[in-house]
């Protein structure tokens, strides 16, 4: 069974995409450097192939950051440090500049839209891996990707409803990237021993706050991102939705509803942590942030889905399978507060199944799509060439 009925492909042929980024950094700074930097691609170039190039250094990121720090809280050489930050850097470049080839080259398609913001939706992930490295996270690193997630199916989830991504002055994409990326570099400066500091001791400025003076650098970083970042972003997502069902008299608990698998997700990893016998997210941080990191791609692409073939609003079942694994991963886990602590099968061999099954999933939405979509607009996936009738 395909994922792109009669009524999807009608739509995939009148669908157009429509974004706006009020930031001043992009408009002043980066743009101006993006409009140069895509000239150095030939015209024959693919605009997803700049796409999967960008998403590529993420992950050579994430692989330095699990070579040099396996449980993210280790400090890797300084040198990894700046190679995070320059392949953060590049893959912003290809992430902004993808979409101006295609307009260069008269190839723009709903595909390219699906493919562009199914690689940043796992892109979350990678680079959370990497961050993770540099800041010597550990545990916390899953927390940093739940709040680098929140924003980005916040907007997914309102395009879906408003037909147009809107990024505000300060956005994830463009400022929070800078920033990140800035941390890279500052950190093979100072090293990453400076984020495990009591945030008085990193900061002496602040060393007079209460409760924030006494905790890790890295976690001071984690809250202000929660109060400044996710909270503001999600309530604007929340109110964009509100004030476009409000007037057509629509459900707001039906638009809703398809962020329950995302909820859901959230939740069963965070009972399986809390039951886990092994310490799951302290000991294989790179393997729970990948396995979940995946399962969200697999639902945030069925949510571009959704919008690029005007799908009718609410959850779409199919997203839930995302959760199977989870039920026997819990029972698992449970099965070693019956058992002294000993679970039935080993947890490693669970998390690394998990992980298994996600990608899986996955790589058969995307390679389903693709083919799909593909066929109903005569094109192809990594060549600019039209397809003859």
């Amino acid at each position: 069974m395909g994922y792109i009925g009669a009524h999807g492909v009608a739509a995939l042929h009148r669908h157009k995409y429509s974004g706006v980024d009020h930031s001043y950094l992009a408009k002043y700074v980066l743009q101006p450097f993006w409009n140069r930097f895509v000239k150095i691609f030939p015209l024959w170039m693919p605009p997803n192939m700049i796409t999967l190039t960008g998403f590529m250094f993420l992950i050579i990121s994430a692989l330095l950051g699990y070579v040099y720090s396996p449980q993210l809280d280790s400090p890797p050489p300084r040198w990894v440090h700046l190679a995070h930050g320059l392949l953060l850097f590049l893959y912003q470049t290809f992430d902004a500049v993808d979409g101006k080839q295609a307009r260069r080259t008269n190839s723009s398609s709903p595909l390219g839209e699906l493919f562009d913001h199914g690689c940043d939706a796992l892109a979350c992930a990678f680079e959370t891996m990497a961050y993770g490295s540099t800041a010597m996270c550990g545990r916390d690193t899953f927390w940093f990707w739940i709040i680098s997630a929140i924003p980005f199916i916040g907007s997914t989830w309102e395009t879906y409803f408003t037909n147009i991504l809107t990024l505000p002055v300060v956005n994830g994409p463009t400022e929070g990237l800078a920033l990140i990326y800035c941390g890279h570099f500052f950190t093979a400066i100072v090293g990453a021993e400076w984020w495990a500091q009591q945030f008085g001791e990193s900061i002496p400025l602040f060393s007079w706050v209460p409760f924030l003076n006494e905790i890790t650098t890295s976690r001071v970083v984690l809250i202000t991102m929660v109060a400044f970042a996710v909270i503001p972003t999600l309530a604007f997502s929340v109110s964009n939705v509100y004030k476009v069902i409000q007037p057509r008299k629509g459900s707001m608990f039906v638009a809703l509803s398809m962020l329950f698998p995302f909820v859901g997700l959230l939740a069963g990893v965070l009972i399986w942590d809390y039951l886990s016998p092994t310490d799951l997210i302290r000991n294989y941080p790179h393997l729970v942030v990948l396995g979940t990191g995946l399962a969200f791609g697999f639902i945030v692409g069925r949510i571009i889905l959704a919008h690029i073939c005007d799908e009718p609003k609410g959850l779409k079942t199919n997203m839930c399978m995302s959760l199977l694994y989870l039920p026997f991963a819990l029972a698992n886990a449970l099965t070693a507060r019956l058992n002294n602590g000993v679970a039935l099968v080993d947890e490693f061999w669970v998390l690394l199944g998990y992980c298994i099954f996600t990608m899986a999933l996955y790589m058969h939405f995307a390679t389903s799509v693709i083919h799909e979509i593909t066929t109903a607009l005569g094109i192809y996936c990594f060549r600019i060439t039209r397809k003859e009738a």
